[in-house]
């Protein structure tokens, strides 16, 4: 355990960066399983829909620095191109 006050609040600190940031994560996975189970099943439309919400929750993860910005491009643009394969 830390002795300085500094450092006892650094951990604090960054326990809950690591809580926020894992639930970010969490729900931007989550919306990218929805799209896709949406695009195995065949269903175009639930798929779009899921598909405006993948992008919007991986935005966020970027915007908040859960994740780089080449990497959300690049999940984005994984995401399209297998839409565009249905």
């Amino acid at each position: 355990m830390a002795n300085i006050k500094s450092a006892e609040k650094r951990i604090l600190i960054s326990q809950r960066n690591y809580d926020m940031n894992r639930a970010v994560r969490s729900f931007m996975r989550t919306s990218i399983k929805k799209f896709q189970l949406a695009v195995a099943d065949g269903n175009k439309e639930n798929a779009e829909k899921y598909l405006t919400d993948a992008f919007s929750s991986i935005d966020k993860a970027a915007k908040k620095g859960v994740i780089h910005k080449n990497q959300a491009n690049r999940r984005k643009a994984r995401l399209h191109k297998s839409l565009a394969a249905m």
